[in-house]
């Protein structure tokens, strides 16, 4: 029977206790997490400071930036400071915090890639009336559905983890607090969370994934049925690339670790499929928008070259 001794911290175990192997990496995450914050910061100043971007296309790709860079804040520099100091330990309050933020901004940017390409299926399939559909005030509505889908979802997360009792042990096997791990050290009844978590959060992974493969099934078919001309047809795929890419490198590791049911024995493989979309397509989802991209890649040396010669007077 368990200690039921109430339990107001927890304490993240990390990702390894072996000592050559947390130096190695602290630094390779460091960097990782520095190219993420240069890398989205950089596409955020490219997207405001260049009138060229004023667009639908490059207003949400700032607000995929800004995601990116909020959304290995959370849980980066804490992982980092376990990699330096050991077990960190972590307050109940902090630690629903961090449950929320994560899961806010994950599920944000789940809803705003199925915006981005319902975007790119106006602006192929429907050309002629792309500045009518697509205006300023349209694309606001959708961002602001976005950001408040993930905020009522994370909330539903954490108030219902905030209701439950924790007593035992507090050791999160974990980098950061997610639900499964806090669900398995609860000492209350968690059936209403586990629901949440295999019903809830599966449709709002698989919702944006169903209209993004959607929004693309429109697309190949408008463009094999009305563009004779080969090379008609490889420029509107073209500028869907990136954004495929990054769909590719968001949905299938999140498709893995929350569209299946939930259970014990998943903890040890949730680690490192977390790592993939909470450290590291933050860091490439700015390289590959910039090395496929023909217009942020000029803007973005443009804006370097100014900045260099401007430092040299």
């Amino acid at each position: 029977m368990r200690n039921q001794t109430r339990v107001g911290e927890f304490i993240l175990l990390g990702i390894t206790d072996v000592q050559g192997l947390q130096h190695f990496c602290f630094i390779t995450f460091l960097l990782l997490y520095l190219t993420c914050l240069l890398g989205n910061g950089a596409i955020v100043t490219v997207v405001i400071c260049e009138p060229r971007l004023h667009t639908a296309m490059y207003f949400f790709l700032g607000n995929l930036s800004c995601l990116d860079i909020f959304y290995s804040t959370v849980t980066v520099p804490k992982m980092l400071t376990g990699f330096l100091f050991g077990p960190q330990p972590i307050s109940l309050g902090k630690c629903l915090a961090q449950l929320h933020f994560f899961h806010f901004l994950g599920s944000t940017e789940a809803v705003l890639l199925a915006t981005m390409a319902y975007d790119r299926y106006v602006a192929i399939c429907n050309p002629l009336r792309y500045a009518l559909v697509m205006s300023p005030r349209t694309c606001l509505l959708l961002a602001g559905a976005c950001w408040s889908t993930g905020f009522v979802h994370a909330m539903m997360h954490s108030v219902m983890t905030s209701q439950l009792s924790f007593c035992g042990h507090n050791h999160i096997h974990h980098f950061f607090c997610d639900i499964k791990p806090l669900l398995n050290l609860a000492c209350s009844n968690t059936s209403l969370n586990m629901s949440l978590l295999n019903i809830v959060t599966p449709t709002i992974v698989l919702g944006p994934f169903t209209l993004t493969v959607l929004s693309y099934l429109y697309i190949i078919s408008f463009v094999v049925q009305k563009v004779r001309s080969q090379k008609g047809r490889w420029k509107p795929f073209s500028t869907c690339a990136s954004h495929l890419t990054v769909v590719a490198l968001l949905y299938m590791p999140v498709l893995f670790n929350y569209a299946q049911p939930s259970s014990g024995s998943s903890l040890d493989r949730d680690v490192p499929v977390s790592l993939l979309y909470s450290a590291v397509t933050p860091v490439l989802n700015p390289l590959i928008y910039t090395l496929t991209n023909q217009e942020v890649t000029p803007v973005l040396k443009k804006m370097l070259w100014r900045k260099l010669l401007h430092e040299r007077k």
